[in-house]
């Protein structure tokens, strides 16, 4: 139900002030609602100030008779601080004040027989009163108020990461993707997500504070009201004594007080200020919902991700470990202990160049990458470039990744030995006839895939002959190879045995 001030005025739920927003880092002061509060306090702590030098001043002026009720009438002829928290009409706070002004100039012409009871009864208690008030506002300078400097150090840090992703995303078409580990927009993004959950959770956390300070002001401004009436009533019980006319006054004076309701103020209040007001009934933020800068950029979408386990770099261990994986269009494996974004900030625990790397040839779920830790941890220093054993958790998995990752660095497949020509075929062309052609690329080896089958190198022979012929140094003198002949001036060259799956140009 919409609550409506006694005036005309517009409904609390239609202005509270909304802190539901899809921007990262919103533009409103978290500070404000805190300030507000705590103006509020001070504004009360004014009134309850005000009633207390009248409560004193009129314990002299029963001294000091007529004169003195002059120096009453002083104290509350000022208009009151911070006067726009109270409602201006009659009823409410500022119109309790105006009764006074009005009553007390009635009482110049009396005495002050009732000085001392005034002095050790009433005056305790607006006293006490005075303090529960400062104390609330150091309550909310230590709650509040400290959540909204922790909310503003929150969205600082973010925004930073926010603009270091942007220069980064930036860069990357630039540089053709090649990053480092720490300036990738992937790596990057995920810090950003990160620190978006602290900042949310700063957030929430300013908003419940908030949310209860409000619902606890109602009471305790409630309870302020309530204490201001009973100070009322004791100070009218001392001043009964007094000339009828005196007495009525002083009952005029308490009957505005009591007239007012206890949620009157506040009623009034939230729907002059309900702008800058927290609303309850609205829902808290979520990080999914929010949109960043370059949230959706293509660097930081990740190629493959998943849950990999890897073989411990100790020799002694032959444990597999499991970890979360990701190969981002930086060209770059990295490893992270989990998918969690909110816990740590994600930063990888290994990152490999794959253009840089060795792709071995799966084998079941298994297959092994080598290459140079270049994440930069205690452990990449000790490691540098290492052979690094994956298990997936099928045989499919593996060989989705093994084909993601040969594609991002580039590799080819596994190349296929060659064989010598078949009796009688024409031979390929030679740059010198009188020697042999062998075929080995160690380069592949570098850029390509290893596999754990070996196989005879690939070898091309010349063309044979049908009929035997020697074989010497000079070309002379007689040999055979499997019954297969070797014309004069050619020499068959064995050449020991490499791994399978090498990757050869142009294959």
């Amino acid at each position: 139900m919409s609550l409506q001030s006694p005036v005309d005025g517009p409904s609390r739920q239609a202005t509270v002030m909304s802190t539901f927003s899809d921007e990262a880092v919103p533009e409103t002061d978290p500070s404000s609602t805190a300030g507000l509060l705590a103006e509020r306090l001070q504004a009360w702590r004014h009134a309850v100030a005000y009633l207390e030098e009248y409560m004193g001043a009129v314990e002299k002026i029963h001294k000091s008779q007529a004169k003195e009720y002059e120096k009453v009438l002083k104290t509350i002829s000022k208009p009151l601080k911070y006067g726009d928290h109270f409602d201006q009409s009659l009823g409410g706070v500022a119109g309790f004040f105006e009764n006074m002004r009005a009553n007390t100039q009635a009482l110049i012409n009396t005495n002050a027989e009732t000085e001392k009871s005034i002095k050790g009864s009433v005056l305790p208690v607006v006293e006490r009163l005075s303090k529960e008030i400062k104390n609330k506002s150091k309550e909310l300078a230590q709650g509040a108020q400290k959540g909204a400097k922790e909310v503003e150090k929150a969205r600082n840090t973010t925004q930073k990461h926010i603009e270091l992703l942007g220069q980064n995303t930036a860069a990357f078409e630039s540089k053709g993707g090649k990053m480092t580990p720490a300036d990738d927009p992937y790596v990057l993004h995920r810090g950003v997500v990160h620190r978006l959950h602290r900042q949310v959770m700063e957030e929430n956390n300013h908003r419940n504070d908030l949310i209860a300070v409000q619902n606890n002001f109602q009471s305790f401004e409630a309870h302020v009201i309530e204490v201001l009436q009973q100070a009322m009533e004791a100070f009218n019980s001392f001043v009964s004594g007094q000339a009828e006319k005196t007495r009525a006054l002083y009952s005029d004076m308490l009957g505005a007080i009591q007239r007012i309701p206890p949620d009157f103020e506040w009623q009034g209040f939230a729907a002059r200020k309900g702008d800058v007001l927290v609303n309850p009934n609205e829902d808290p933020r979520t990080v999914d919902s929010i949109q960043f800068p370059n949230m959706n950029h293509n660097s930081t979408k990740p190629l493959i991700e998943g849950s990999l386990e890897r073989k411990s770099r100790n020799k002694l261990d032959w444990r597999y470990q499991a970890s979360y994986y990701v190969v981002t269009p930086s060209k770059f494996l990295h490893e992270f202990k989990d998918s969690d974004n909110l816990r740590k900030d994600p930063t990888p625990e290994l990152s490999i160049y794959l253009p840089d790397a060795v792709i071995g040839k799966p084998s079941g779920e298994k297959f092994n990458v080598k290459g140079k830790d270049r994440s930069k941890t205690m452990s990449s220093k000790l490691t540098g470039t290492s052979e690094l054993a994956f298990k997936a958790h099928t045989a499919a998995d593996a060989q989705k990744w093994f084909d993601i990752i040969c594609k991002v660095a580039g590799a080819t497949g596994p190349a296929e030995a060659s064989t010598p020509s078949p009796v009688g075929s024409p031979s390929p062309p030679a740059e010198d006839e009188s020697k042999p052609t062998v075929v080995t690329d160690h380069k592949a080896q570098e850029a390509g895939v290893t596999g754990t089958d070996t196989v005879a190198s690939p070898t091309a022979l010349s063309p044979t002959s049908t009929a035997a012929s020697p074989v010497t140094k000079d070309g002379k003198g007689s040999a055979s190879t499997t019954g297969t002949a070797i014309p004069s001036g050619w020499a068959f060259i064995p050449v020991a045995p490499v791994r399978s799956g090498l990757s050869l140009p142009g294959q």
